[in-house]
């Protein structure tokens, strides 16, 4: 029934592969977004195909293809070889199409060259200066000489993924307790670097454009991503739309205080769930547990080194890691009491070693069930460590997309 109903107006009906429907207010955008996403998946494929998997008519599918191929973003391929009939043209995304990537924290930064597929052609580490416009330099100039080293690829556009809250409507990082970029003109000066055009977003935000993206998501309509690194944030997707709220600042959970006598938050609250579930909070509690601090002069502990320390059964290496699971755990039933999400993904550095962490976070979130509600499922993302510097693509893919053109509210 829904496929006859898209066929006669030319909308996308649900289609099989997963992707969200298009709403009537933006079908014709939309639609284009679908098709695009769907090549990506199923490449090399048919108009007809691209037909089936999103219920449109061949002659619909036949047009967004050509807009495609005139954007450059798809390129017809292989002829099909059929036992009879027609032999249709095969279409596939223009391997020749890159994009420059950057997944921003406090200190670094991680820069990539990102195929159209989400394959990485390269990736850099970069080391970022204290003071926020020469960082930002940095990332600029390091863009540059990627795009040097990539003579033979046509870059679309520039992902940065922040720690932070940014505006959708100016593009301005406008909270960023852990960073302290705030009003720095980021998306001004990577332009005018790179030439390109430049799209800002949160790491959370991001991370989940990144699962939908690449498939993790297939079928979810109402799911949160929670990115914990050294803060946390939550993406939120809502009936299939990636939901921003007023001036982007939905989704701070991490702000959210737990204990009024709680340790100081960065945003200069006390006792937020940051304060417990971050990554900071784990070196925190290793700190306290191993009796003392590091010498005068010796390099802090990073989490990387604390991880490692607990798969090797180091006691209280693993006790901070427990301690710091529970409090994952402990705020993730408000996430759960308030949005009741079909599936719950983690991300950021803990993703990392989600073996350590899992039984303890589902736990704690188990305990808490409203009413009938099951709890939701609980996943890590499907890439881990990258998937914030594979949001960075993705918030470049949809600039226009069904994800990000009319966040709901």
């Amino acid at each position: 029934m829904a496929r006859n109903t898209a066929q006669q107006t030319g909308k996308a009906a649900p289609p099989r592969g997963g992707v969200p429907l298009a709403s009537s207010e933006t079908a014709r955008h939309m639609n284009r977004d679908v098709i695009l996403e769907l090549i990506r998946r199923h490449q090399p494929v048919s108009r007809a195909d691209l037909s089936r998997l999103s219920g449109l008519q061949r002659s619909t599918v036949s047009l967004i293809a050509e807009q495609l191929m005139g954007e450059r973003w798809v390129r017809e391929g292989a002829v099909a070889q059929l036992p009879r009939g027609r032999r249709p043209t095969l279409l596939h995304l223009n391997e020749e199409l890159a994009l420059l990537v950057a997944d921003v924290h406090p200190g670094h930064a991680e820069l990539a060259v990102v195929a159209l597929n989400g394959t990485f052609v390269e990736r850099k580490q970069l080391s970022l200066r204290a003071s926020p416009t020469s960082a930002i330099r940095q990332i600029g100039n390091e863009m540059l000489k990627m795009r040097a080293r990539h003579p033979s690829l046509t870059f679309e556009g520039v992902g940065v993924s922040l720690p932070g809250r940014v505006d959708p409507a100016t593009q301005e990082l406008i909270f960023a307790p852990n960073l302290r970029w705030q009003g720095q003109p980021i998306k001004q000066l990577l332009e005018k670097m790179t030439g390109l055009t430049v799209e800002l977003e949160n790491g959370a935000n991001a991370a989940l454009l990144a699962e939908l993206w690449l498939g993790n998501l297939h079928g979810v309509l109402d799911a949160v991503l929670v990115n914990i690194s050294e803060g946390i944030g939550t993406g939120l997707l809502a009936n299939g739309r990636l939901v921003t709220g007023q001036s982007g600042m939905a989704g701070e959970f991490g702000h959210v205080p737990l204990d009024r006598e709680g340790p100081r938050c960065g945003c200069g609250l006390q006792g937020c769930w940051e304060v417990f579930a971050s990554t900071e909070a784990a070196l925190r509690y290793y700190r306290k547990g191993n009796g003392h601090a590091p010498p005068a002069g010796s390099q802090a502990l990073t989490f990387a080194e604390l991880l490692r320390l607990a798969e090797q059964g180091e006691p209280a290496a693993c006790a901070a890691i427990t301690r710091q699971a529970r409090a994952i755990g402990w705020g993730l039933r408000a996430v759960n009491a308030g949005l009741s999400p079909e599936v719950i993904v983690v991300a950021g550095d803990v993703a990392e070693a989600w073996e350590m962490y899992e039984p303890h976070v589902q736990q704690e979130l188990s305990a808490l069930a409203l009413g009938a509600a099951r709890a939701p499922r609980l996943m890590v993302a499907r890439e881990r460590g990258t998937t914030r510097l594979h949001g960075a693509a993705a918030i470049v893919l949809q600039r226009n997309s069904l994800f990000r053109s009319h966040p709901q509210r």
